[in-house]
Parts: C-alpha cells; structure tokens; sequence
C-alpha cells in the first residue's frame, strides 16, 4: 500500500469517528469525553513528503524488568518511531537510555514496510523515483544515549537477531546496482526463511545459509540537516559488512549529544560486494543489543570486534580511495595492536590482514579488512585463480580496482548463466546474495580481485528435480 493511501484512510477512519461521536452525541445529554492526547505528538519541524515523527509520550512504558533483575527498554517499530531513508541530527529521540543499558528493537521492511511480498517491482521503483533524495531503508531511532558526548565512542554489542519469517532480493531496473545499465529489466523475489535450520532456498536446489546482520547501524553526524540513508561514513551508517552478526561489537566516533543511534535495512544474509543492491532484505522481530560509552579511547572511524577478528573499514565512490583509505585504518591498528611503525604495519598487512569488498552499491563504496585478535591467529586469506574443490572462481588483475571488481563479479554473473544456466536476473541475484569477493595483491600497477561462489549451496541430488 502506498503511504498516501495508508495516511488517507487513516483520515478516512477518523472522519467516520468524528461523524458517529456526532450522531452519538445529539441523542444523549451525557456530554462526550475529551478525545485522548495522541501517544506521540510530533515535535519536528516536517519536511512534506516526510512523516511526522516525535518522542514517546512516557518513556516509563518502555522499560520491563526481567528475571534476572536487569531491566530492558522496549522499541517496536512504529510510523512514530522510525525514518523513511534519512539520519537529521535535530531529529527528537523516540528513546532515551543510559550507558551500559539493553534494548530490544523491531525494524520495518524498505519503504515504510511497503516492500513486503506481494509488492511488485513496478511498485518498488516508483517508492524511488516518487520520493527522491532520500534512501529505501526504513531506520528505527533515533536513541539517545546518556553521557555520550562528541570525542566519545560508542560501543554497540549485537547481542541477539531474529529475523521476520520472509525476506526479498530485487533489482531495481535500469537505476541501481554495480550494472544498471546492463539490466534494464527488474523483477523481485520473495524468500521464506527458515529459521530453524536457518538457511532459505533462493532457487530450486540452491540452498543459502542464513547470517542475519543490521546492513544499518548508525550515530547521527556532525553536520546539521538532513542526510540519504544510503552513503556510509565516520557515523558507519549503511555499512552492509556480513561480518558483523550477534556477538559482534561495533566501535564508532560520536559527533553530537547523546550520539543518537539508528538502525534499519536488516539482513539476513548478503554476498561480499552486494552487486545488485540488495541483499537477502528483511525486518527484524528483535534486534537485542546493549550500548555503552566508552571515554578517553577516541577513535577516528568506525571499527568492528568479532569473536576472533577487528574488522577496520573505508569507503568512497572509487574503490581505489576506499581501499587507500582501508589500508591506512588497518596500519593504524596492526601498528597500535603490535606495537610496530606504520612501515612495519604496512609490510605486516600483506600476510595477516583478509580485506573484502564489503559493497559496490551505496555511492560510497566499501572495503573492509578482518585482523587477527590474537598475533598467532591466522585469517582466511585465500585468493584461488581458478576453480577449487570448495568454490567456482572468478579473477581479475586490472590497474584499476573499480575494473577489477566489475569484471570479476560480472564474469561470476556470465559463468552463472552458462554454465549453471540460471536466468540472467537471477544470476544477478545469485551473485549478490552469496558471491564472495576479496581483495588480492595490490600494487601501484595492479590490483587483484578474487570472486568465490561456495559449491555448497548446490544440494539437490539429480534425482530431485
């Protein structure tokens, strides 16, 4: 349903209301009751074509104790308190909580929870191009955390994800993705997720596992005014890293008071390199995390700690400045973390640090490197030029970075529908849903691009289908 629709027959509904208080009214004495105060009145200033939006009414409805005696705060995903493809740093909190606090969210699908299954790829563009300058993701937030303070981190552990029971992948035609032009055409697909084995059948025989991950998780930025969801930076933001799972923390810079915390376009799976610009797009039922504010540890960027990894990032529209700016964030802290010069960082980089490309589809492009916690700790750090036992693969050596990964992802896509004759767009979604792409060697002259498909996704027998 389009959001116009939605709020006219909410208008609708409340002018049949106010038509049979009326009749209700002449035929009694007893005079009617004040009609209630609006659980959350708006309190920004309305941008037209925006939602009004504004704080809970009583923040103490949004805090249950639990059996152990911690409390949680209670966030559901509401018109009231999310944002349609925007962060504004003047936006007024829908909660507020104090360091060291958890809080269960919800998150809405794209769009407002218009991109839904039974939505069409025709109803899917026109959300983008009748509301331009604003991204698809529907972000719920923003929180305001107490004590933070610009200068400060944040730190946010994810502590638990469940995911909603559907998810889409689609391609927007002719606008979006690594190749618009190419693919002129569009379609959408809906997923079921199973949740208990927790994988999804994307095509008949092609089963993907299921790593569900907030491709969104943001502070507000420094600047004032009001920001598209879609382009990542120092507030992270639309990092899309799939690394970053329950168990996870990410560390990021605050800008202004309260650092103001976001979150929306959840995952529940995604390739390396995203290339038709979406994942494996979902909402989720809960997302657990706790935030804390971490003093006189000031960090320049975002950083993301694993079980096993720190995962360091950069972005920008050339994948060559992302990489250059991935590659100076890794030095920093391999040279921070072994007490080494950045020359010996630098050197260091080459034989510990796996670098991936996180995104190709969100303005600012993404790389981001995973190191070892431990020194004697090894990361995955293969970089196969051909097929292996354990995945198709697709190589690439170009001066150019951004070539390299054209070519390499496209000529994933291409063996996709050759060999495995998938239908072009499916292949295309294949692609962005599980194709795995890591940096290789990089040099001056060249840079490489390693490709993967992982043969395990293939599991039906022939005798199946």
């Amino acid at each position: 349903m389009a959001q116009a629709t939605y709020l006219s027959r909410i208008a609708l509904g409340a002018c049949a209301a106010l038509i049979i208080g009326t009749a209700a009214y002449a035929q009694t004495p007893t005079p009617a009751p004040a009609p209630a105060a609006p659980q959350f009145p708006p309190t920004a200033t309305i941008t037209s074509g925006y939602p009004g939006v504004g704080p809970a009414d009583d923040s103490k409805l949004r805090v249950v104790g639990l059996p152990n005696g911690k409390r949680v705060h209670l966030l559901p995903a509401t018109l009231e308190t999310t944002q349609w493809g925007w962060f504004d740093n003047a936006q007024a909190p829908v909660l507020r909580v104090n360091s060291g606090d958890t809080i269960a969210l919800e998150t809405m699908m794209h769009s407002h929870n218009q991109v839904v299954p039974g939505a069409t790829i025709e109803q899917i563009k026109k959300l983008r191009t009748d509301f331009p300058g604003r991204g698809p993701h529907t972000l719920t937030g923003p929180i305001y955390i107490e004590d933070a303070q610009p200068g400060d981190v944040l730190k946010v552990t994810l502590n638990k994800i469940v995911p909603r029971a559907y998810a889409t992948n689609f391609n927007v035609p002719g606008m979006f993705g690594q190749f618009p032009s190419v693919y002129q055409d569009g379609q959408v697909k809906y997923l079921y997720l199973d949740l208990d084995k927790m994988q999804t059948e994307f095509l008949p025989g092609i089963v993907l596992p299921l790593k569900p991950f907030p491709g969104t998780l943001a502070v507000a930025r420094k600047e004032p005014g009001r920001y598209s969801s879609v382009p990542p930076g120092e507030f992270a933001g639309n990092m899309d890293i799939r690394d970053f799972v329950a168990g996870t923390s990410l560390y990021v810079p605050v800008h202004v008071p309260g650092a103001l915390l976001w979150t929306g376009d959840s995952h529940a799976g995604q390739g390396n390199g995203e290339v038709n610009l979406t994942a494996i797009e979902t909402a989720y039922k809960e997302l657990n995390l706790t935030v804390e504010v971490v003093k006189g540890k000031p960090l320049d960027f975002p950083r993301i700690e694993t079980q096993k990894s720190w995962i360091t990032m950069g972005f920008d529209q050339d994948l060559n400045k992302a990489w250059a700016q991935a590659k100076t964030q890794t030095v920093k802290f391999l040279s921070e973390q072994r007490k080494v010069s950045a020359e010996q960082a630098e050197k260091l980089m080459a034989g510990v640090s796996d670098c991936r490309v996180s995104q190709v589809v969100n303005v600012k492009k993404g790389i981001h490197c995973l190191n070892p916690k431990n020194a004697g700790d090894k990361e995955d750090m293969e970089r196969p030029t051909k097929e292996t036992s354990k995945y198709y693969v697709s190589h690439v050596r170009d001066a150019d970075l951004n070539k390299a990964m054209n070519d390499a992802s496209m000529g994933m896509v291409k063996w996709l529908e050759q060999e495995k004759k998938i239908a072009r767009l499916d292949a295309y979604g294949l692609a962005s849903v599980a194709m795995d792409c890591r940096v290789g060697v990089v040099s001056d002259t060249e840079k490489n691009v390693h490709c993967l498909m992982p043969k395990s996704i293939w599991v039906a027998s022939a005798g199946k289908r």
